[in-house]
């Protein structure tokens, strides 16, 4: 197999509809992507200093191969820099650049550089296009597709932001290689979400497959991220604005923001914290009677084979509540937890008093 050819899945959207291209050893074509969507001439590239080291270079020469005019803009690295304050500096840059409604901002990083630049674009002159070129697992599976954009409030994660979504979302999974491992781990975690909560064939295949995708096997690699991706264009076409369906897409996120809130987002990965609040969903799930031991069993060593975290760290139940209580899936004040029925499946269920389930989830304890 020539891993240079591309996959394509469409996000039916109507006239927000776009594609997503998806190979290995493809980042050259990125011009011919955004031409085959009519993207603005006039981009601004907005990346990391880590991201620009390995992949700017290239970015701009398959730009200006195409006859985009570009100037980049780069971040700080991290989550503590997804700010109000990070998010200006976007907007400096684009304002003594002259750029205008005929411009586009292209995001060249992970889920961080996604959601800023994507929430920069939806407000920059009321917005302008954007496209994603993700260069993390968390980002092309999950971050880069669907138009959530956004940044922090020291009070809780992405509670500033807008669905607005790209008109290209371009993946080459050979940017991997240059992922650090504990970062690879990270984005596993939000594929094995998708067997979870959609595809109990996918969440067996990724058990056979681990080691593969452990070594960055191409072919697996591009099978992986296809199927993520197809999973969620499903959802976001049928629910965009997370009115209802489009929430399983947080199974494990719940608790998993609770845990990167108290601990100042600083000490675990997003990806890693999803792991640990899936562990607590799929427990809170065998409370109410919607799976068995064996399939918390199954989930807890599929994601200890990617090396990822499944123990909450010890912080006061009241504390893990509080944060709880500050998610965006809260309604009147009531929480709604996406729990898993087995593997494969999932459902959305109203929470009135979630401290017993919580209590209960934290303590038990691994056989």
């Amino acid at each position: 197999m020539e891993w240079h050819l591309v996959e394509k899945i469409t996000v039916g959207l109507g006239e927000n509809s776009y594609p997503i291209w998806i190979g290995a050893g493809i980042l050259e074509r990125l011009g011919e992507a955004l031409q085959s969507v009519k993207f603005p001439r006039k981009v601004a590239v907005v990346t990391n200093p880590t991201v620009a080291g390995h992949y700017g270079e290239r970015v701009l020469e398959s730009l200006a191969g195409s006859g985009f005019i570009a100037r980049t803009v780069v971040l700080p690295d991290g989550e503590e820099h997804k700010n109000a304050q990070t998010l200006m500096s976007i907007y400096d840059e684009l304002i003594q650049g002259g750029f205008d409604r005929s411009s586009g901002l292209i995001a060249l990083g992970g889920g961080v550089i996604g959601d800023m630049t994507g929430y920069a674009a939806a407000t920059f002159l009321r917005g302008i296009p954007f496209a994603q070129v993700p260069t993390t697992l968390l980002a092309q599976v999950d971050s880069s597709v669907g138009g959530k954009t956004g940044i922090n409030h020291p009070l809780g994660k992405n509670l500033i932001g807008a669905f607005y979504q790209p008109r290209l979302v371009h993946i080459d999974v050979d940017t991997l290689a240059t992922l650090p491992p504990r970062e690879f781990a990270a984005g596993m975690a939000e594929v094995v979400k998708y067997g979870i909560i959609r595809d109990r064939e996918f969440f067996l295949w990724l058990n056979d497959r681990r080691e593969a995708l452990k070594g960055l096997d191409p072919g697996s690699l591009i099978t992986a991220v296809m199927k993520s991706c197809q999973i969620k264009a499903n959802v976001v076409e049928i629910d965009e604005k997370e009115s209802s369906l489009r929430a399983i897409l947080n199974f494990g996120h719940t608790f998993g923001h609770a845990v990167e809130t108290l601990s100042g987002y600083s000490e675990f990965r997003h990806g890693e914290a999803v792991a640990i609040g899936m562990i607590v969903a799929a427990r809170i799930s065998q409370e109410l009677g919607l799976c068995s031991q064996e399939d918390v069993d199954a989930l807890r060593t599929l994601l200890l084979s990617f090396d990822l975290p499944v123990e909450a760290p010890r912080f006061p139940l009241d504390d893990y509540l509080d944060a709880m209580g500050r998610d965006k899936k809260v309604r009147e004040g009531v929480l709604r937890l996406i729990l898993n029925r087995g593997i494969g499946d999932c459902e959305i269920r109203a929470v009135n008093d979630p401290r017993k389930l919580v209590a209960a989830a934290l303590t038990s304890e691994p056989r």
